[in-house]
């Protein structure tokens, strides 16, 4: 795991989530990080709307470290193109972050939330690989919630593709 990618999960650790890093996948990290770096923009919303600049300097400064980590964890050899439009999607969405800070701009939030949101979305879609969560003590999302007919690998090569994105 890359420095940048811990550095990114370590902003769980103040919200409690260190028993849930440590036992995740390597898919579920990464759906973490999204929902990390949304939950954030979020509250940066908020903070805007209520007027606090500093609360709001702190979740920007947060959704972007995700987001970075998020670029991080990018291999652009095993991931190829797809790898290399997410760092530039990503690079796209840090700027547009600060951004937003700088103008204390609510539709830059929503619509950097929404291109996170799309990829989520994506990357949701693609199934946990058996390879990644047959780790001994690693709990499977299927294993948690009854799988509704799903294949237990990723249904295209695309998604193939999407995962080795990731270098987790």
């Amino acid at each position: 795991m890359s420095a940048k990618m811990s550095s990114a999960l370590s902003s769980y650790s103040d919200y409690g989530y260190n028993s849930e890093i440590e036992y995740a996948s390597p898919h579920r990290l990464v759906q973490m990080l999204f929902e990390g770096a949304l939950k954030r923009i979020a509250f940066a919303k908020g903070a805007i709307q209520r007027k606090e600049t500093a609360e709001k300097g702190k979740f920007i400064g947060q959704a972007i470290g995700i987001v970075e980590g998020l670029k991080a964890s990018l291999d652009k050899d095993a991931g190829g193109e797809i790898s290399i439009t997410l760092e530039a999607l990503y690079d796209y969405i840090c700027r547009q972050l600060l951004q937003a800070n700088i103008k204390d701009n609510e539709d830059i939030l929503d619509e950097v939330s929404g291109l996170l949101s799309d990829v989520k979305i994506a990357w949701d879609a693609i199934n946990e690989p058996e390879n990644i969560a047959a780790q001994p003590g690693v709990v499977k999302s299927a294993e948690i919630i009854e799988p509704i007919n799903k294949p237990a690998h990723p249904v295209n090569t695309r998604a193939n593709k999407a995962l080795k994105a990731y270098s987790i």
